[in-house]
């Protein structure tokens, strides 16, 4: 853990105001960050987490293995030299309790708690015309007027419901991944069931398979993962970032995703000979972390040069796996390398070389039903007394919709989006005045580093709030005009890729009925974070803005 001094634990809202300046929805990364910045504006505000304490996904991510993907000293607040310089991160790539304390820690160093009302879950937050304010209430009862409505709810926090006939009778435990019990899970010397192989499965299986009695992992879509790379901060890294963090955090700012890797090149595959291509993928796995999708400029939009790295980590699974059928099962060959999130492990694959793992494809055995004492497939019934439900999120729109927003003339999110999000920005919608949203569906989010991504998002917002007073204007609204040029946008820049040959949750396939569209900004976030200063600098093009206020006449 971090060798940072402790500060008195900040203590939470005693009780909800009746009106605020500003309310913020959720208490993970972007919460905190959302509730320092807005006090430097001089400003009111208040903030709603359902869960009981600060964190966000890594509250509710408690998980066997959950670490971040992104290496700690990336995922890491910027804001505060200060903090940088107290908080000394353990492991190259953090675990959630690691990662769950530097929040506490956040939130205890700035007493960003005592605007915050804990296990306060949002049920509706409609907005009143006539008034120009937001009225914010919770499953409790407890209700708050506002003139800004910020949205901090993160893009993977809704967990898809495991629906499976039958889940009722089972008589053993079930769990899910992304809504892990804060109690904990005892799985030693049982047999297990693990439903899915996305991020959290990989993360989970290596874990589990060390001291279950028997693992059996059910595999719909072979995912592609790379070794991590896990351990102390290489000093080679620790001395790029350290040695000058101003001039380091430019550089990261300026990336297409808010990290640096070692094997980003602005040369196309044909640039490299055979034997080029081949070291620098070998050395890239040596690397880990996401150095394999930087080999190439174009390995996101050359299906030929997709291929040749896709072939090398069939290779490489080869390599590991020892059964040969178990290994042609773990091979991605759906989808393109990196059109769905790649996974980043620690002997994910090593594992299903253990004699107490097996694997099942239920697309050749599919799922028929969970009974009393386990699974049945259309095969045999795997005997279960701990199933785990690794199945996804209802990503980007899901943790948006699910607060029962409301705007002009009752128009409800759900509603607007009935076709797909149209987000002007990421940022604000139509319809919606005096509501921006932090990471919301067609900005890089999900894509990037979210702590550069959020950091950016909550400062630009402060901003246009703190400008828009300066001028006596108390309204803002995005027009319908400038949110569907760039939902166009995002859709044409998409086209470009080759993410939307694969049925992943970018693209809203994993949930059955949404409208499939690509769900994030493609365009890097360097170029976005450009074209957001533009707007800005542009009297905030493609936004209505109004005031409310009757001017006084003598």
């Amino acid at each position: 853990m971090s060798t940072a001094r402790k500060f008195p634990r900040s203590a939470p809202a005693s009780s909800v105001p009746a009106h605020a300046d500003i309310v913020v929805i959720g208490a993970g990364f972007g919460g905190l960050y959302a509730h320092w910045r807005f006090r430097q504006l001089g400003m009111s505000i208040f903030g709603f987490e359902q869960g009981s304490d600060v964190g966000g996904t890594w509250y509710w991510n408690r998980y066997p293995g959950a670490r971040c993907d992104v290496e700690s000293v990336d995922y890491t607040y910027t804001f505060s030299r200060e903090l940088l310089d107290e908080w000394t991160w353990s492991e190259r790539f953090s675990t959630q309790p690691e990662i769950l304390e530097y929040a506490s820690y956040v939130a205890d160093k700035f007493d960003l708690r005592r605007d915050i009302a804990f296990e306060a879950k949002v049920v509706s937050a409609k907005y009143d015309e006539a008034a120009n304010l937001w009225t914010v209430r919770t499953a409790k009862g407890d209700e708050i007027t506002c003139h800004w409505l910020v949205t901090t709810v993160g893009c993977l926090s809704v967990p898809k419901d495991p629906e499976f006939e039958g889940l009722d009778s089972f008589k053993g435990q079930w769990v899910q991944t992304g809504a892990w019990p804060k109690e904990g899970v005892d799985w030693s010397g049982k047999n297990v069931l693990v439903i899915g192989t996305g991020s959290s499965a990989v993360q989970t299986i290596p874990v589990v398979a060390e001291t279950a009695g028997h693992l059996t992992v059910f595999q719909r879509t072979a995912n592609f993962s790379v070794p991590a790379g896990n351990g102390p901060l290489p000093e080679h890294r620790r001395e790029e970032v350290f040695a000058d963090y101003p001039a380091y955090l430019e550089r990261l700012k300026n990336t297409r995703g808010g990290q640096l890797w070692e094997m980003q090149t602005d040369k196309v595959a044909a640039e490299f000979s055979e034997e080029e291509q081949q070291q620098r993928l070998r050395q890239a796995w040596e690397l880990g972390r996401w150095n394999i999708q930087g080999c190439f400029r174009d390995i996101m939009q050359n299906e030929d040069t997709n291929r040749l790295a896709a072939e090398f980590v069939h290779a490489r699974i080869r390599e590991t796996v020892k059964d040969p059928v178990t290994a042609e099962k773990l091979m991605p060959k759906n989808h393109p390398l990196g059109s769905k999130r790649m996974c980043l492990d620690t002997d994910y694959f090593e594992t299903f070389n253990r004699p107490n793992v097996d694997l099942v494809d239920i697309n050749e055995e599919p799922i028929v039903r969970i009974t009393e004492t386990g699974l049945q497939t259309s095969l045999k019934e795997y005997p279960a007394d701990l199933i785990i439900f690794a199945i996804g999120f209802d990503a980007m729109t899901g943790p948006i919709v699910n607060l029962g927003i409301e705007g002009r003339g009752g128009l409800s999110l759900k509603q607007a989006w009935s076709e797909g999000p149209e987000s002007y920005l990421g940022l604000a919608m139509p319809g919606f005045p005096n509501l921006f949203t932090v990471n919301g569906p067609s900005s890089p989010s999900v894509l990037t580093n979210m702590i550069v991504s959020l950091e950016h998002h909550v400062g630009w917002i402060a901003e246009c709030i703190q400008t828009l007073r300066e001028k006596g204007i108390d309204r803002i609204e995005a027009t319908r005009d400038a949110t569907h040029a760039w939902a166009e946008h995002t859709e044409e820049v998409a086209g470009y890729t080759l993410f939307p040959k694969a049925n992943s949750w970018y693209m809203g396939a994993n949930v059955p009925g949404k409208p499939q569209l690509f769900l994030a900004y493609l365009g890097g976030f360097d170029n976005y974070a450009a074209r957001c200063d533009a707007i800005a600098a542009n009297n905030f093009e493609g936004f209505d803005l109004a005031s409310s206020k009757v001017e006084e006449t003598a």
